[in-house]
């Protein structure tokens, strides 16, 4: 530890390696000493520990061992938090790498931002210490972790069961068990620029997660996790393609930083806030302190193109408005349908305007209030539930000044209760006749009760329920952060067309891949936690044989039945020895792993089995967990799935079963 302290105390005295908070940037230093700077060689040379340890005297003349040099500087036993080129401070920076608090050319920087971490947990229970691999600093490792994958154990879910021994179709729908980066980077040779949507629902990065970071820099590591995926998700998008990430204030603001960098400010649609919870339950015991937490975002970027919305899903108010006073007699759903229909042009013209005054030639107007005497209602809910059925016929008057000026000076108003007529800008409007002339704003024009009976839902969805049968929807149960259907079936309504491909890489209990299955869209799940059969792919099997829960019901898509999807894994090689090595009891089976790692290849090059075989009685005295995380840092990482280069390597068995399927999906022979 003193050598090492003294190498710290002798970098620290050149500002050119000093980063925020006095931390030593190692790649600056690295960079300095492959070039033999002169500056950094005189200071090691007058430490008599450093110029033991660095130089070899030849003849007088001291020689700099620079690979030595690099690689106690790139050793996690110094400055293990200093593995990153960018300062250790979450922060913006300038493109020269300053960090600044106000600027025009900015970037949201954090140590690791230039590393691929893997985030390879499978289990609730699995707070695994997760790998950094430096772009620049190791190309040929991240270019094997982001390789195309081998894919086996592929089935095929139909209403008339599971087959086996398949092979990938173009319209299947795919369900992936694995990695979810180590997925997505397999599925960018077949689906590039294809798909149209994405949704998902990432950890948030708090306590609760299932995922846990295991690093002292956490936001950080999470902003690398999200990072990684984003860049991939963006290359999946086909030009008119949007994404849209549901995530809560822990890193809200962080997130949309990064997402404007990913998919460009000007990129950026809308921070829809979604109301998730209710004001009760054990968030109102902090209520004297600070607001209850009831929202959550959904960040919605398109890629490139978008041209809107193809149908808005709107909400009906559950309230009647009493402004909406007016009965109008005389006046048909026939006749509504035919004034809609002239309504919702963009432009009108004279003949809509005879049209609309025709059918409002026998209309009279009544007061509401008298209408309803005629009636004897049970309760007040059937006099709601009157109103709401009756509300093609109800109206409501608002002023105008605008308008009273239009019909003012139209060639003639007609002798009926309510006429149209074309505004300055060709849009038919209807009017009350009988109107006050002798006011600037009077209350002339007529707004239709059904017209405001349902409400564009804007960027505050308050209206989907979030609690009660949504924790059955589908059949299935997830305990933290299972979404409901109404929400997503929100989002791909708006924004797919039948037939679209919709993906979630975070697919949870598989609510976006059963509502895009209901809704007759292409979809893509992926789910690297081992809950993936017990919760998705069940809950998927259920969609087929009717599932009549969720969106199911008549008024969204009145779901039957039917369908298919195909579910696979990404095959395991080194993921097998980590279960094991897990589920280890003891120090013999311990060893037995390592043995067969070390026979089969599977260790890090840097490892020397003789080594380990010297040092055992020192891996004796360690703990059963000590031991267990030794053998995992031994483990070659980037051998945990088998690549698809390697699909014919015998020593890796793939079975003609997966090498088939493997093939199909590929597009190769």
């Amino acid at each position: 530890m003193k050598f090492l302290d003294e190498l710290q105390k002798v970098l620290s005295f050149d500002e050119r390696f000093v980063g925020e908070a006095n931390q030593i940037i190692k790649t600056k230093v690295s960079d300095v000493a492959r070039a033999n700077d002169e500056k950094l060689l005189k200071a090691l040379l007058n430490n008599d520990l450093l110029k033991e340890a660095f130089f070899t005297k030849v003849d007088d003349i001291y020689v700099f061992d620079k690979n030595k040099f690099v690689w106690v500087l790139e050793s996690k036993e110094f400055l293990p938090d200093s593995y990153t080129m960018y300062k250790n401070k979450i922060g913006l920076v300038d493109s020269n790498n300053n960090l600044i608090s106000q600027k025009q050319d900015v970037f949201l920087v954090w140590p690791y931002k230039d590393c691929i971490l893997e985030g390879g947990q499978t289990k609730e229970n699995q707070k695994r210490d997760e790998i950094f691999y430096n772009e620049t600093l190791a190309p040929d490792q991240v270019n094997r972790l982001l390789a195309p994958k081998v894919l086996g154990n592929a089935k095929r879910y139909t209403k008339d069961g599971v087959k086996e021994n398949i092979e990938f179709r173009d319209d299947d729908n795919l369900i992936i068990k694995g990695n979810n980066l180590l997925a997505l980077s397999s599925l960018l040779s077949r689906y590039e620029g294809k798909v149209k949507l994405i949704y998902i629902d990432p950890p948030y990065n708090t306590k609760s997660d299932s995922f846990l970071y295991n690093d002292s820099f956490n936001r950080a590591s999470w902003l690398t996790f999200m990072k990684n995926r984003l860049a991939i998700a963006y290359s999946l998008l086909r030009n008119d393609g949007i994404i849209f990430v549901q995530c809560d204030d822990n890193e809200q603001a962080y997130l949309k930083v990064l997402m404007d960098e990913i998919f460009g400010e000007m990129n950026f649609i809308n921070n829809i806030s979604v109301k998730m919870s209710e004001a009760t339950g054990v968030k109102m015991s902090h209520a004297s302190k600070r607001f209850p937490k009831l929202k959550e975002y959904l960040l919605f970027y398109k890629k490139a193109n978008f041209d809107g919305f193809y149908e808005i899903d709107k909400y009906e108010s559950e309230e009647w408005d009493n402004e909406n006073n007016i009965f109008l007699e005389n006046f048909t759903k026939n006749d509504r349908d035919t004034i809609r229909i002239l309504e919702e042009k963009d432009v009108n013209n004279e003949k809509d305007r005879e049209l609309a005054n025709e059918i409002l030639n026998q209309v009279k107007i009544k007061s509401l209030s008298e209408k309803l005497k005629e009636y004897t209602f049970r309760s007040f809910e059937d006099e709601k539930n009157w109103l709401f059925e009756n509300s093609y016929r109800i109206i409501k008057t608002a002023g105008s000044s605008s308008l009273k000026k239009v019909v003012m000076n139209a060639k003639n108003i007609p002798n009926q209760d309510i006429g149209s007529e074309l505004s300055s800008q060709g849009v038919l409007f209807f009017y009350i006749t009988d109107f006050n002339r002798n006011t600037d704003q009077p209350r002339l024009r007529v707004i239709f009760a059904d017209t405001n009976i349902y409400k564009n839902p804007g960027d505050f969805w308050q209206d989907i329920k979030t609690t009660g049968a949504i924790a059955r929807e589908g059949g299935v149960q997830l305990n933290n952060g299972k979404k409901p259907e109404k929400l997503i079936y929100r989002i791909i309504k708006m924004t797919t067309l039948p037939g679209d491909i919709v993906i979630d890489y975070h697919l949870g209990s598989g609510t976006t891949a059963a509502v895009a299955h209901k809704m007759n869209r292409r979809y893509i799940g992926i789910e690297q936690m081992d809950y993936i059969e017990d919760k998705a792919v069940k809950r998927l099997n259920n969609v087929i044989n009717g599932d009549s829960t969720g969106i199911s019901n008549k008024e969204d898509v009145n779901w039957q039945g039917g369908g298919s999807f195909v579910y696979c894994e990404l095959l395991e090689d080194n993921e097998n020895i980590v279960n094991k090595l897990e589920d280890a009891k003891n120090s013999d089976a311990i060893k037995e792993i390592l043995n067969k790692a070390i026979d089969n290849g599977k260790l890090i090059p840097s490892v020397i089995p003789g080594d380990l075989k010297e040092n055992e009685d020192d891996f004796d005295k360690l703990s059963l967990d000590e031991q267990k995380n030794l053998v995992m840092e031994l483990l070659n990482k980037n051998q945990l799935y088998v690549n698809l280069s390697d699909i014919d390597d015998e020593d890796y068995k793939v079975s003609e079963a997966n090498k088939a399927f493997t093939r199909s999906f590929y597009g190769k022979e």
